[in-house]
């Protein structure tokens, strides 16, 4: 049984062959939404980011998926109205108790047992807590118990973007997700932030929206080759 997913991202360039990206000049200067940064409210520190929800269509950031550190504890759907991004951190326009009054980030369903053979059934969602994809394997609990599955919330008509997206070249995988670039008093997305290389060889680069094809549940979709996306300069942070 799947349980409901937010809808793919189909960007402009879909469908198309390696186009050239537009240029990374300016970059630094605009504000970046990172996964896993620091957020507080007004009175505090209330958690981290875990999630970025972008409207497909206009290709704005439309919420932040703010959890508690360490998952102890329910997060929150924030507004993007109510976030002030800074160097490093995301400073929100409201207190802890408004914070908490906000939309779960997380929902929990209960899922009932399809499966006639008697075996363990799977669900493909992401599982709270457990950021890698795609499978769970739910024991049956009795013939008509239903399953408990906790699955994140997003908005309807939206598209979430976390850090186990795995972004891929027209040529293959090129390395993870690690968040959005936001064009300065706006909240349309200029540039996907990605990490690619490992260890020593480890660096972030921004590829602009334009070469973005397509964001589904599991990878983002390039139009580039993996050449084009290595020969992209370093972003500085």
């Amino acid at each position: 049984m799947r349980l409901p997913a937010a809808r793919d991202f189909e960007g402009a360039a879909a469908g198309s062959a390696c186009q050239s990206p537009r240029k990374t000049t300016g970059v630094a200067q605009m504000v970046p939404f990172r996964i896993g940064a620091d957020a507080r409210c007004t009175d505090g520190a209330c958690g981290q980011v875990s999630r970025i929800i972008v409207n497909p269509v206009t290709r704005e950031v439309t919420h932040l998926a703010v959890d508690p550190k360490h998952r102890l504890g329910a997060g929150r759907l924030v507004p993007i109205d109510l976030v002030d991004a800074t160097t490093g951190q995301i400073r929100l326009r409201c207190t802890l108790a408004e914070f908490q009054a906000l939309q779960p980030a997380q929902e929990t369903e209960a899922v009932g047992d399809l499966d006639p053979t008697g075996h363990p059934h799977y669900v493909s969602a992401r599982k709270t807590g457990l950021r890698t994809y795609p499978w769970m394997v739910r024991d049956r609990g009795g013939p008509e118990a239903p399953q408990q599955v906790t699955v994140d919330s997003v908005p309807s008509g939206g598209v979430e973007v976390h850090r186990d997206l795995i972004v891929c070249a027209t040529d293959g995988e090129i390395g993870q997700v690690q968040g959005l670039v936001v064009e300065p008093g706006g909240h349309q997305v200029t540039h996907v932030v990605l990490q690619q290389g490992h260890m020593r060889g480890r660096k972030e680069v921004a590829i602009p929206i334009n070469a973005v094809t397509k964001i589904g549940t599991l990878l983002i979709h390039l139009s580039l080759t993996r050449h084009q996306v290595k020969d992209l300069p370093p972003r500085e942070h």
